[in-house]
């Protein structure tokens, strides 16, 4: 299911240091993630939730306030209409995912996640939707950076 993520890494490791570390910390992120998911007698442990937790956090804050915040700058510079309207279709989708992130955060940070049955069906609905979002962070990347990078080289 996450294990796309890979991928990502793979395309486009070395293009950006910024889209680097961040797809560093999806990547601890998505291994945080499938040791909570395996670990079941962990899901009451408040510190383990934690860690992942913050790892989800900070991982969709930088998105929204490093990554895509420096694409959609980079669209602008290159007058990438196109690139920009994907970006106005696409983002609403990883807000939303964004919004239930937070949510999760929020109801195990109340401690509610003791009720293992419950947090797991939660996690997995997680896991279906960080690898949705996944997804097309991968497609505005390909979008609003590489097209550009080809295109920096050339003015170069």
């Amino acid at each position: 299911m996450l294990d796309s993520c890979q991928n990502a890494q793979e395309r486009w490791g070395g293009v950006h240091k910024l889209i680097d570390r961040w797809l560093e910390e999806r990547q601890e992120l998505v291994q945080a993630f499938r040791a909570l998911r395996d670990a079941k007698p962990a899901f009451a442990d408040k510190d383990t939730n934690g860690e992942f937790c913050a790892l989800l956090v900070d991982y969709v804050s930088a998105w929204h306030f490093e990554v895509c915040e420096q694409l959609v700058s980079e669209a602008k510079a290159f007058g990438d209409e196109k690139a920009l309207k994907l970006a106005e279709e696409i983002n609403p989708r990883i807000n939303d995912s964004t919004q239930i992130a937070l949510a999760f955060n929020d109801h195990c940070a109340k401690g509610e996640c003791k009720d293992t049955e419950r947090f797991a069906e939660k996690l997995g609905k997680l896991g279906g939707l960080l690898h949705e979002r996944f997804e097309l962070e991968d497609c505005l990347i390909e979008v609003l950076h590489n097209a550009h990078k080809e295109e920096g080289a050339v003015q170069a």
